[in-house]
C-alpha cells in the first residue's frame, strides 16, 4: 500500500514537472512569435517573398492560438481543445507551412498563389465538421504528408548543403520534433488525458527555440535558401557578366548606393537593369557570396575607412553613414566580418599607426 502511494506521488510530481515545463515553453513560444513577427517577417527579409511573408505571419498566429488553447487547458482546466476552433487551428498549421515554404524551396515558383493552391485550404474548411477525437489524428496524418514533401524539397538542395550545414542540422531538429508530434497525435487515445497536450506544447516551444537559433546564425535564411534553389538552371546565359560586374562595382564604389539603409535586392537589380534572380545569381556565382553578405561587406569596408580617417566621428555615426539603420546591426555585421567590434578595431588601427 505504501509503495503504491509512493509511486502515485512520484507520478504526480513528474506530471507537475512536465506541465510546468510545458507552460514555460508556451510563454516562450508566444514571446518568440512576437519577436519573429517584428524582427524577421518584414520587408527586408522577404524581398520578392511577399506571399510567404504574410503566410508566415498566419503560421505564427496559428501556433500562438494552439499554445494559448493549451495553456488554458493545462493551467485552468478550460477544455478549449475539444472545441471546433481548436480543430481549425490544427488544420491551419501544415497547409500554412507548405504555402510559406513552397516559394522559398522550389525554384521558379511564382509568389502569387494559384487556383490549385486553394486545395490546401479545403481541410481547414472541413475541420469544424470533425469530432475532436477524429480531427487530431487526421490533422497529424496530413502534417506527415507535408513533412514528406518538405524532406524531399530540402534534399534537392544537396549541392548547397555545405553552405547551410548548421542551419540544416537545426531545421533537421525541427523536422524530428514534428515527426515525434505526429506520432504522438496518432497515439493520443493511449496517452493520459493531458500528457499529449503537455508534450505538444513542449514540442512547439522547442521548435521555436531551434528556429530562433537558425535565424540567429542566418538572419536572411529565407532569401538565401530561395537564391540557392534558383540556380539549378542559370539565368545568366544571355548576360554580359563582366559588364554587369563592372556596373555593380561602379554603383558601390562611385555612387555609394550601399549608404541607402533601404537598399534591397530588387532596387539593386533595377539599377543594374537585371531581374532579381539574375542579380542574385551574379553575386552568388561570380563573387561567391549572397547579396546580404556582399552588401554588409561593402558597408563594413567603408566603415573601416571612416573609423581610420575620421577619428572625431562616433562609432554610431559611422555605422549610420555607411547604411546601417541601427547600432546593433552595425556591431553585429562588423563582428561577423572583422571578428571584433568597431570600437576595438579603431583602437587597434590607432595604436598600430602611432607605433
Amino acid at each position: 500500500m505504501f509503495y503504491e502511494q509512493y509511486e502515485h506521488n512520484k507520478d504526480l510530481q513528474l506530471i507537475s514537472l512536465v506541465t510546468a515545463i510545458a507552460i514555460l515553453l508556451i510563454g516562450f513560444s508566444l514571446c518568440s512569435s512576437v519577436l519573429l513577427a517584428i524582427t524577421h517577417f518584414n520587408k527586408k527579409h522577404y524581398q520578392d517573398l511577399v506571399f510567404s511573408r504574410y503566410i508566415g505571419l498566419v503560421l505564427l498566429a496559428g501556433l500562438c492560438g494552439l499554445q494559448v488553447t493549451h495553456f488554458f487547458w493545462l493551467y485552468a482546466d478550460l477544455n478549449w481543445v475539444s472545441e471546433k476552433g481548436y480543430n481549425v487551428l490544427l488544420f491551419i498549421i501544415a497547409p500554412a507551412f507548405f504555402l510559406f515554404s513552397k516559394p522559398i524551396l522550389l525554384k521558379n515558383t511564382r509568389q502569387n498563389p494559384k487556383l490549385i493552391d486553394v486545395i490546401h485550404l479545403l481541410p481547414i474548411a472541413v475541420s469544424p465538421l470533425l469530432a475532436s477525437w477524429l480531427a487530431l489524428p487526421i490533422a497529424f496524418l496530413l502534417g506527415a504528408t507535408y513533412l514528406a514533401w518538405l524532406a524531399n524539397s530540402v534534399l534537392q538542395l544537396h549541392s548547397e548543403k555545405e553552405n547551410f550545414k548548421h542551419e540544416i542540422l537545426l531545421l533537421g531538429g525541427v523536422f524530428i520534433i514534428a515527426i515525434a508530434v505526429a506520432v504522438l497525435g496518432l497515439l493520443r487515445t493511449s496517452l493520459p488525458d493531458k500528457l499529449f497536450f503537455n508534450l505538444y506544447s513542449i514540442a512547439i516551444g522547442l521548435a521555436f527555440f531551434l528556429v530562433q537559433i537558425a535565424l540567429g546564425i542566418r538572419p536572411d535564411l529565407s532569401l538565401e535558401v530561395r537564391e540557392s534553389a534558383s540556380y539549378a538552371s542559370s539565368t545568366l546565359n544571355n548576360i554580359d557578366c563582366a559588364s554587369a560586374l563592372s556596373k555593380l562595382d561602379k554603383l558601390m564604389q562611385m555612387n555609394k548606393i550601399y549608404t541607402n539603409p533601404e537598399l534591397g535586392l530588387a532596387e539593386l537589380a533595377h539599377q543594374l537593369e537585371l531581374s532579381t534572380h539574375q542579380t542574385s545569381e551574379l553575386i552568388n556565382v561570380k563573387l561567391g557570396k549572397n547579396f546580404s553578405r556582399y552588401l554588409r561587406e561593402q558597408r563594413i569596408n567603408a566603415a573601416k575607412v571612416m573609423l581610420k580617417n575620421e577619428v572625431s566621428a562616433s562609432v554610431l555615426s559611422v555605422g549610420l553613414n555607411v547604411g546601417f539603420s541601427s547600432q546593433s546591426g552595425f556591431y553585429e555585421a562588423f563582428r561577423e566580418i572583422e571578428g571584433m567590434p568597431p570600437g576595438q578595431y579603431r583602437k587597434l588601427i590607432s595604436s598600430s599607426s602611432t607605433s
